[in-house]
């Protein structure tokens, strides 16, 4: 396989500091990671100069330069409020590193969410149903999909979910803190996904990389990357629970209608594995494994308050 060399907008998260420990470690490859205050996908002309002179010094080094987009606004309530930022970030900062990508020729893997779903399926999603996004950051992050695949770009879209890791805030840590605070806590039991390691994406990232820095087109232009299986955010933080050494009957089981949030949540987020697979990347193992295992690596920063 070619040594890489990855720009990894979005470096400093959750997802992106996945990705820069995998090629710097396991590739031996170059990466350089930037976060929101080093790069602003939202400058066109500072993603210009990232792609451009990054590109240009991978190939002096004979390495092959892949851009993997992991800058997003995630922070789903707020962008209902916060439309601006949200779109020039998921949307228009998409569409500028996918102009750079194309003009460097720099193949571009572009992280995306289930959200761009209604949330209304009752099978997994395949990366060709029809959207229908009912949030903000939805319908922020399917423009974003859009301007890559209409892009000129070699572009892949590779949509996830409910992704935890070591950095940043999610549903792990939160439960954690938690169940460090409270005697019980409720949590909702009619939402369904596939929670998804960010260390495990973050392989897969890099693997569908290694194809892209092989060949000359995508093939399939969207595919879904999450652990396998699925289950409700209820049955999820019990099982958290249980990697914290707790009871998991401390967790109580409520309904959407009791816990309102300003951007609904879908009700049902499983994405189907069958295009990855069928790509020819490696199935991902299921969510409950790799829960265990996250916790056996990083336990001390899961559990950080």
């Amino acid at each position: 396989m070619p040594r890489l060399a990855v720009l990894v907008p979005g470096g400093r998260g959750q997802l992106g500091r996945e990705l820069a420990r995998i090629v710097d470690a396991d590739r031996n490859g170059l990466v350089h990671a930037p976060g929101s205050t080093e790069l602003d996908v939202a400058d066109p002309g500072a993603v210009t100069d990232a792609v451009d002179s990054f590109a240009e010094a991978a190939r002096d080094a004979r390495l092959q330069p892949v851009v993997i987009n992991a800058a997003a606004y995630t922070a789903v309530d707020a962008a209902e409020s916060d439309r601006d930022r949200a779109a020039e970030v998921n949307t228009r900062g998409a569409a500028h590193l996918a102009e750079a990508c194309a003009v460097s020729d720099a193949p571009l893997v572009h992280v995306s969410t289930d959200y761009v779903f209604a949330g209304d399926a009752r099978e997994p999603y395949e990366p060709d149903h029809p959207t229908g996004p009912y949030t903000v950051y939805g319908r922020t992050k399917l423009d974003g999909e859009h301007a890559v695949l209409d892009s000129r770009a070699r572009a892949w879209v590779v949509r996830t979910s409910w992704v935890y890791g070591a950095q940043g805030g999610n549903f792990v840590k939160t439960m954690a803190r938690l169940e460090s605070e409270r005697e019980t806590v409720s949590v909702v039991d009619d939402q369904i996904g596939s929670p998804t390691w960010a260390g495990d994406l973050a392989r897969g990232l890099v693997e569908l990389a290694d194809r892209a820095a092989r060949e000359q087109g995508p093939g399939r232009r969207i595919l879904h990357c999450t652990n396998s299986g699925r289950t409700s955010w209820f049955e999820f933080a019990r099982a958290v629970f249980t990697e914290l050494g707790a009871d998991p009957d401390r967790v109580h089981s409520c309904s959407t209608a009791e816990f309102p949030r300003p951007a609904p949540r879908p009700a049902f987020s499983v994405l189907s594995e069958r295009a990855w697979i069928e790509e020819g990347c490696t199935p991902m193992r299921p969510w409950r494994e790799a829960l265990a295992e996250a916790f056996v690596r990083d336990g001390g920063a899961l559990r950080a308050r």
